[in-house]
């Protein structure tokens, strides 16, 4: 399935992932939001971790030209260290919908959230980013 991304820390567009993985290989980036999350911090990016009565997570969907779709997936699958059925993963890649800002219309979209194991942790001593926002957290 070549969906888009959804991107909620360093690959936001002007943060540091973005620059080493998502430019020049993207279509579109529009702002989006991801509902049933709530965001945690991490060790210098954080963790969306699913919550069915949670908060909101803020990002971007990103359209990866065709072309470079396969390369960019493999790419971000290491980058957040997800290998499927690894249990040592620190992210699982899921199909959620997201909805974009601009139009209210939700897409189905890639979202890296937290693996089980690292979802426990946080659930009992994480600390929370008010809002959903990494950028704008405290």
């Amino acid at each position: 399935m070549t969906l888009p991304f959804f991107v909620y820390g360093t690959l936001r567009p002007g943060e540091v992932n973005h620059d080493l993985f998502l430019r020049g290989r993207t279509r579109s980036e529009v702002p989006g939001r991801l509902s049933g999350a709530v965001l945690y911090e991490g060790p210098g990016y954080p963790y969306a971790v699913e919550e069915p009565d949670g908060g909101v997570v803020c990002g971007e969907l990103v359209t990866a030209h065709p072309e470079t779709y396969a390369e960019l997936l493999a790419e971000l699958d290491r980058l957040e260290d997800y290998v499927p059925g690894d249990p040592r993963s620190l992210y699982e890649r899921v199909e959620r919908k997201v909805v974009r800002e601009v139009d209210g219309a939700a897409v189905r979209a890639w979202v890296y959230i937290a693996a089980p194991a690292v979802a426990a942790r946080l659930r009992t001593r994480g600390r929370p980013i008010a809002g959903g926002d990494w950028r704008v957290r405290g």
